[in-house]
């Protein structure tokens, strides 16, 4: 019998693999450790066809069975580790990107991510089964091979766990509606998504501006919102733009232009430029219309979720989801994307991300006159802004949320005229976006700007300035100044109230009964609404006027459980439920009667549940605005221990600090250490003798202590000797 070649055998190696992973297997559990081998019985994968090699029809090859745990090498977390510090080291250099594609353990943590979306629970790697391992590897062969398609619902590698439908168990009827009928995208659509996910996000979070605020990890509302207070202080004419356009409609060779100007990796470009063009699967609007015009059953049956199957979100939840602001309300969906359509979204306007940063920079000429400036600005105030002489510095910052974005220009209004003009060249010739004036307007701070559902207004101020002169002297002295306030819009809030139908009414806002809860107890209704309270004082938390409009919220909330209380127990009034009920609604509208007792015995006996009063019923209740200095130059918590261990295990970094002791004449431990243990070796003592009089002083100390403690022992034992009858 003829013998193969090694080399032979490790070029033909993942051929050998993809005849393997489309072999039936079994689906045992499998292990921490180890996992189950193929029947003996089943034909060897390693064996080649006649069919691919005809000239070798007589080549036999006999191996072990072929066991998956081969090719996990390394645990997933440390591989994604090691590709962001790679690309946080060197921003400009891409690491080789299909080699990570090609890695399984990537595709198992996907695996697992993509399976707690779907189920809503966790599953763990011990318990991934074997049929599983084998058919992600099916799955990632076939997106090495380009022989992956998007969409596939016929024929996928894996399926949803959730998932019980067999095309081949269907009739034709129903096989064509399950093709043609709109729905999520498939299982292994969202794994592929996944380990794109895993691979792009580390490349290109290194290279992203930071003046981007959405879509990206550790940047969200909050910080774009602390970073204006911090840096737009000083600026006088404000631009908002929208190009929420883009999102819409996505420009395929724009998307692929700015992909490919960043990476040249020929498989990951074709996967997404494959997820762009295949085209989806929409719902045909005349069956839209059919189904508007059924009459719904009067009575709707309560819908049973099975095992597997997620709950939906809660009341409180969905409510709170009703006040996300413009900016955040639209999130980009292109085609087969999924999850990278975000990702993809920030790639293309990083672009305008850069080009402001250039004009930031050209703009910016200061003045001897004008003493404000950002690295010279008061850190623990840095909304205010001291009064100046005509003379200003002119700057301009510039923000990015999403589509939206916020300029703040400091100088002449025509200097944000030609900004305008020169924003509206830019945006036509790179996204082929036509912009005017309209959709372009020029602001002042003092009529308001809106901005993530917070106003930036200027208001003057009269504050006690202190500070050290010299000699040490504390002197304080009036100033005056200009103080930029963000605060919550109450406009925008009743406005998304009226929305979701908790009130009526403009000027004077009437709260409704929230019949949605009708069905639900006192206990469970007042736990939501408390939820909701909770997280709309977390939205509010750096907002000036955060008292006043968590309050207001508050005050809409229990108007409306009032009126619904009244309309479920029959009260009439709400002066009555609350005359009941206390003013937070914590007692029972509903006791038993007769010789049942009371709700505190009840309560006592685990009986009936306890009921949470609504929080911050009270203007005192409502925590104060949050203040604190958001530092200059901010980074996320995972940029900046990247940024520190990178900096940590340089060599260079080492060298300076070494220096930098030398200068100073310091000893680090390490070297202390060495010292000692040098004159241990030497002298044969690791610490100096001790004089004869130092020895006179320790045996003094060692007596002394002695007596005390002798005598501590006898005070302690004298009350027990007099009990018992014997003497001190």
């Amino acid at each position: 019998m003829p013998r193969l070649n090694p080399s032979t055998l490790l070029r033909r190696l993942p051929f050998y693999l993809r005849q393997f992973s489309s072999l039936p297997l079994p689906s045992p559990p499998l292990h921490s450790h180890s996992y189950s081998h193929p029947s003996p019985s089943r034909p060897d994968p390693f064996e080649p066809s006649t069919r691919s090699h005809p000239s070798r029809s007589t080549l036999t090859f006999t191996a072990d069975p072929f066991d998956p745990s081969t090719l996990l090498k390394e645990d997933p977390i440390s591989l994604c580790a090691s590709l962001w510090l790679s690309s946080f080291r060197e921003p400009s250099t891409t690491p080789p990107l299909s080699s990570y594609l090609s890695r399984l353990e990537l595709w198992l943590l996907a695996y697992q991510k993509a399976y707690a979306d779907d189920t809503g629970s966790y599953l763990p790697r011990s318990n991934i089964p074997a049929s599983t391992i084998h058919s992600l590897l099916s799955l990632r062969n076939a997106v090495l091979d380009g022989q992956f398609k998007w969409g596939n619902r016929l024929t996928p590698f894996i399926r949803s766990p959730r998932d019980p439908t067999d095309p081949a168990t269907l009739s034709k009827r129903k096989l064509k509606a399950f093709l043609t009928a709109p729905g999520p995208p498939p299982f292994q659509d969202k794994i592929v998504h996944e380990v794109l996910l895993l691979i792009l996000e580390p490349v290109f979070e290194s290279r992203f501006s930071s003046k981007s605020f959405a879509f990206r990890p550790g940047r969200t509302a909050h910080t774009a919102i602390r970073t204006i207070r911090r840096s737009f202080a000083g600026y006088l004419w404000y631009l908002k733009g929208d190009l929420s356009t883009l999102f819409d409609c996505p420009k395929i060779n724009l998307v692929l232009n700015a992909l490919i100007r960043e990476i040249r990796d020929k498989k990951i470009v074709d996967l997404i430029r494959a997820a762009l063009l295949t085209p989806l699967i929409t719902a045909n609007p005349m069956d839209e219309a059919l189904k508007k015009k059924k009459k719904s059953r009067k009575y709707q049956k309560k819908r049973v979720l099975a095992e597997d199957e997620p709950k939906p979100d809660p009341y409180w939840l969905q409510t709170f989801f009703g006040f996300a602001p413009e900016e955040a309300r639209k999130q980009p969906d292109w085609g087969h994307c999924g999850v990278l359509s975000p990702l993809l979204a920030n790639i293309c306007l990083d672009e305008l991300d850069k080009w402001m940063e250039e004009r930031i920079t050209e703009f910016y000429k200061p003045s001897n006159t004008d003493t404000w400036d950002r690295e010279q600005a008061n850190v623990s105030w840095p909304e205010f802004l001291p009064t100046t002489g005509p003379d200003k510095t002119r700057k301009m910052d510039y923000i990015r949320f999403g589509a939206h974005f916020l300029i703040g220009v400091r100088g002449p209004r025509a200097d944000a005229a030609v900004l305008r003009k020169q924003l509206i060249e830019f945006c036509d010739t790179r996204f082929q976006l036509k912009l005017d004036n309209e959709s372009l307007p020029i602001e002042h701070i003092t009529k308001g700007i809106m901005f993530l559902d917070h106003v930036l207004c200027r208001r003057v101020v009269y504050p006690t300035l202190r500070y050290t002169a010299s000699g040490g002297k504390i002197i304080s002295e009036k100033g005056v100044g200009t103080l930029l306030s963000v605060t919550a819009s109450l406009k925008q809030c009743i406005k998304q109230f009226r929305k979701l139908e908790f009130l009526k009414g403009d000027r004077e806002p009437d709260p409704q009964p929230c019949f949605r809860m009708f069905h639900a107890t006192q206990a469970h209704t007042n736990l939501q609404m408390n939820k909701f309270l909770l997280t709309m004082a977390e939205w509010y938390r750096y907002a000036d006027n955060r008292k006043k409009v968590v309050n207001f919220c508050s005050y809409i909330i229990r108007g409306s459980l009032a009126k619904l209380y009244a309309a479920k127990y029959k009260l009439r009034s709400r002066a009555k439920v609350y005359k009941i009920a206390s003013r937070n609604l914590s007692r029972p509208l509903k006791e038993k009667k007769g010789q049942s007792p009371e709700y505190h015995n009840l309560l006592r006996m685990g009986l009936v549940d306890s009921i949470d009063g609504l929080h911050y019923t009270r203007l005192s209740m409502v925590p104060e605005p949050d203040y604190t200095p958001f530092p200059g130059g901010w980074q996320p918590d995972h940029e900046r221990v990247l940024v520190e261990y990178i900096k940590l295990t340089d060599a260079n970094t080492l060298e300076e600090l070494r220096c930098v002791i030398k200068d100073e004449g310091l000893i680090t431990p390490q070297d202390s250490v060495s010292m000692l243990v040098w004159s241990y070796k030497k002298n044969a003592y690791m610490f100096p003798s001790l004089e004869e009089s130092d020895l006179n002083e320790a045996e003094e100390e060692n007596l002394v202590s002695s007596a005390e403690k002798l005598r501590e022992d006898l005070r302690l034992l004298g009350p027990y000797n007099q009990r018992s009858g014997e003497g001190p």
